[in-house]
């Protein structure tokens, strides 16, 4: 009988380990979550600033100017 009681300790305390070593690892979750929330707002911000860009190079591209008209836009725009 003895040796089912010592089993049920070992099993309980290897519980209560992994119980402990699991709780740190979960709260450090909510901050990772925050940052990659932060993460993917910037993220947003530049795709929609380089959308404006590639719009701008589509409407010098699109148009029918001759090839120095489009040298000197580009460096107006830098």
């Amino acid at each position: 009988m003895h040796f089912w009681i010592a089993i049920v300790a070992i099993v309980a305390i290897l519980s209560f380990a992994k119980h402990k070593q699991g709780r740190p690892a979960a709260l450090s979750g909510f901050d990772t979550n925050r940052a990659e929330t932060s993460d993917r707002a910037a993220l947003v911000q530049e795709i929609s600033a380089l959308n404006g860009r590639i719009a701008v190079l589509e409407r010098i591209i699109t148009e029918n100017r001759s090839s120095q008209s489009l040298a000197h836009e580009i460096e107006a725009l830098r």
